[in-house]
């Protein structure tokens, strides 16, 4: 398959039909006894203003899998530290490597990459979207359902980055979709306008509410993610105390339907968002979700940089 975009910048950037396509190849991949090297004598430079295991380790392994090599460029590993602009880095980079990730606090940065690079950008995480998340996520549920048509995923928590990938990923591929925050909490207006457009195409549902009850009824699936992300450790004790009505439990997954797949993006904080024993109960899902990220990744810098 083909992709339109040349770079992964949001989840947005593909069509239902492209998830899906990814989604084939990062199955076929996962299931391939030796690992193909379409990428051999290729490089790939990877930009991390915030750390992360799972994102290094995940695009860091897939990139040798494919054949290519990957460069950890920390904030301290480049100028961008000392005042060179992202501009400037995009623009050097683009000289050495054949790709670029970012894990960064301000989604504009991907963009201007992407925008002054000349070579495959993809968005590892950024504070307006986490496409990466979302394609292994939808993975990982296609795997244990058989199908992502009209099962209704469900998100309870904080209305940030991985929920904004998720809404949109979600309701192209045909899902329902009910997120529950807190007020002052409820993911961005333009994602939610992004989301309902795109759920009109696909005829689904789309709920956003305060009552996290409501939102995991007849789910699915039940998402949720930490309740202070990076950058925000100063709001830590004041969200514990906001968002405990939104910890995932078994009395939440009451609510919800018998089979229903728990998941995280993790790292978990066991016993705020979530329970140690819906964590490592049967309903938990969140290692293959973890694995899943490698699959996926190795599918998007296949198809972007190839």
């Amino acid at each position: 398959m083909k992709l339109k975009t040349k770079h992964l910048l949001s989840i947005n950037d593909l069509s239902g039909s492209e998830i899906m396509g990814i989604m084939k190849m990062s199955q076929s991949i996962k299931k391939a006894k030796k690992h193909p090297q379409p990428l051999k004598g290729m490089a790939l430079g990877m930009i991390f203003q915030k750390p992360s295991t799972r994102t290094r380790v995940s695009f860091e392994v897939g990139m040798f899998q494919l054949g290519g090599h990957a460069l950890y460029l920390s904030s301290n590993d480049i100028q961008l530290k000392r005042g060179e602009t992202i501009p400037d880095t995009a623009r050097t980079l683009s000289r050495y490597v054949d790709g670029i990730i970012a894990r960064v606090f301000a989604h504009q940065d991907v963009v201007d990459l992407a925008r002054y690079g000349s070579v495959p950008v993809i968005n590892a995480l950024s504070d307006y979207e986490h496409p990466c998340q979302t394609l292994a996520d939808l993975l990982t549920i296609y795997e244990k359902r058989k199908t992502l048509k009209n099962l209704k995923i469900t998100y309870v928590g904080d209305g940030n980055n991985v929920a904004h990938s998720l809404m949109l990923g979600a309701v192209k591929v045909g899902s329902h979709v009910a997120v529950a925050t807190p007020k002052g909490y409820e993911p961005h207006r333009e994602i939610v306008r992004l989301t309902i457009d795109e759920a009109k195409k696909t005829k689904v549902n789309v709920t956003v509410t305060n009552d996290p009850v409501e939102a995991a009824k007849d789910a699915d699936v039940i998402y949720t993610d930490v309740w202070a992300s990076m950058g925000q450790e100063s709001e830590h004790e004041k969200r514990v105390q906001i968002f405990k009505p939104y910890q995932i439990n078994r009395a939440l997954l009451s609510h919800a339907r018998k089979d229903v797949l728990v998941m995280h993006c993790l790292p978990a904080h066991r016993g705020e968002e979530i329970t140690e024993d819906v964590l490592e109960g049967k309903h938990s899902v969140v290692w293959d979700e973890a694995e899943n990220r490698l699959h996926t990744q190795k599918a998007v810098m296949w198809l972007l940089m190839k």
